[in-house]
């Protein structure tokens, strides 16, 4: 798989792989041992890059990952993020974000020790923290950096504002938010602001939560505890009304001799050259359909078109509960 670079030093596959599902969000957690064949089985694909985070559990995805990834040791790169407010000590995850410059310095060391490295390659903000000024934040990294402890600093769903003032401090690698077919917000104030300031951009859920696959219908049945019971965006009647993109996408599929999923991982790939998509699976059928999006070229004739069709549709529902949609930095 080619490569792409975020930031101006961290070069990764041009996907990633996003780790979330394995354990958390999407129901019951695969098994510990699938969980590590398909993170392993990516790396054979040739994805270098992993995603993770200290909440997704708390920690039982960063214990996998990092179990899985130890033979790799120096030739992927993985990247976590901090910012709830967990506990350090007994994993307890006590509502709500936090960001103070202490539980930053305490909850590294224990990334670092499930991770099973000696650096953390990106750390990501997973949350922008209102009681807590972002140059603190950024300053706090910085200092992990100088210290060796993490290599490159990240946020996750942080607004422009809160973006620049981040950059003044400590330059940022890479931004992740969700960005799809299904969800083009970031094209409007976000986009411009990191190709102005050399900032790489990771979508995560580039595939619609699964939706854009065409494998989710309005009478689909999500698992108990999968996060996409309380997304008002899987609504079945919004789920219903959301298919005139997944029919717009599989018509694209078919013209090329592809697949849906292909489709809108390509598109990503061919809106800027330092856009790296983290598309997840607990499938290693689906897996290797993914990696396979990094090699559909999309002609100019197929970006039109989907331009073209995509502008008249309109999404119906959040993308989040009001909870969560009250978390997001604008």
């Amino acid at each position: 798989m080619h490569t792409r670079r975020l930031g101006t030093a961290l070069d990764v596959s041009a996907l990633g792989f996003g780790c979330m599902g394995l354990s958390f969000g999407f129901g019951p957690a695969t098994d510990r041992a699938d969980a590590i064949a398909v993170i392993r089985a990516a790396v054979d694909a040739g994805v270098t890059f992993f995603d993770t985070a200290q909440v997704y559990g708390p920690w039982t995805n960063e214990y996998v990952v990092g179990e899985a990834l130890e033979p790799y040791r120096g030739s992927v790169v993985i990247a976590t993020k901090f910012g709830w407010n967990i506990d350090p000590e007994t994993g307890e995850h006590r509502g709500g974000v936090n960001s103070q410059p202490e539980l930053i310095r305490r909850s590294v060391e224990g990334s670092l020790r499930r991770l099973r490295v000696e650096a953390i390659d990106l750390f990501y903000q997973h949350r922008v923290d209102p009681a807590v000024p972002m140059e603190d934040v950024a300053g706090t990294v910085r200092d992990l950096i100088a210290e060796g402890k993490v290599k490159h600093f990240g946020l996750s769903e942080a607004g422009v504002a809160n973006i620049r003032r981040a950059h003044a401090v400590q330059p940022v690698t890479a931004l992740q938010s969700e960005y799809s077919l299904w969800w083009r917000e970031p094209e409007a104030e976000i986009l411009p602001t990191l190709e102005s300031l050399g900032i790489g951009f990771v979508p995560f859920s580039p595939l619609g939560k699964g939706f854009l696959t065409g494998a989710i219908t309005e009478q689909t049945e999500f698992a108990p505890g999968d996060f996409r019971n309380t997304v008002p965006r899987f609504d079945p009647e919004n789920r219903k009304a959301n298919a005139a993109i997944v029919d717009l996408v599989a018509r694209i599929a078919a013209n090329k001799g592809v697949t849906s999923a292909q489709v809108a991982l390509a598109w990503l790939l061919a809106r800027k050259p330092w856009i790296v998509p983290i598309p997840g699976t607990t499938k290693l059928h689906r897996l290797r359909e993914n990696v396979g999006g990094a090699d559909v070229q999309l002609t100019a004739e197929d970006l039109a078109e989907i331009e073209e069709a995509s502008s008249t549709l309109v999404v119906k529902g959040d993308r989040y509960n009001a909870a969560s949609q009250a978390m997001i930095d604008r």
